[in-house]
């Protein structure tokens, strides 16, 4: 018998069980996501955001998404490109999914979720992805969900692309 996956948003009061499993699948993913170091890294981050989901099969957490508006107080180099670019706008943070569950539809079921939110605001849908090291499923994902890349930036250890879907 297949399990059927579960997307929850988020709360203000994750178990510390759930907080673990989340922060774990983020370091699993990195460089693809950013290092977030320790669990209270995660909290703080979480604190800031706007909008968050995660996925469960079985009792563990398969995927999870992290996004963000504009006026929020987090520092990311990322986020303020679109600070300075849009007025108002719904930001991708990060995205993890288990490797084993890729290739799955989660990643377009959560973007799915993401982008109704965005619509409801009508703000556009706004990410990055890495360049170098190249993330080329990741692109491609975006390209196919209808983003356009309009900028590009070279950090120290790595550069990203930054894409964006407008929403009617």
């Amino acid at each position: 018998m297949e399990s059927e996956f579960i997307t929850r948003e988020f709360s203000n009061s994750l178990e510390k069980n759930l907080l673990e499993q989340i922060f774990i699948l983020n370091q699993e993913n990195t460089p693809e996501v950013g290092n977030l170091g320790s669990i209270d890294n995660l909290k703080n981050l979480l604190k800031m955001s706007y909008k968050n989901f995660y996925v469960m099969d079985a009792g563990q957490i398969i995927a999870f998404v992290v996004c963000f508006k504009e006026g929020s107080l987090y520092k990311s180099k990322n986020y303020e490109f679109f600070c300075k670019q849009e007025e108002s706008f719904v930001y991708i943070d990060r995205i993890a999914i288990k490797k084993n569950y890729r290739r799955k539809k989660l990643g377009n079921n959560l973007y799915k979720i993401i982008q109704g939110l965005a619509s409801e605001e009508k703000s556009p849908l706004c990410c990055e992805v890495n360049i170098f090291p190249i993330n080329r499923p990741s692109i491609d994902f975006h390209h196919d969900f209808g983003f356009i890349e309009i900028g590009r930036q070279r950090f120290e250890e790595n550069s990203v692309a930054y894409f964006k879907k407008e929403l009617l």
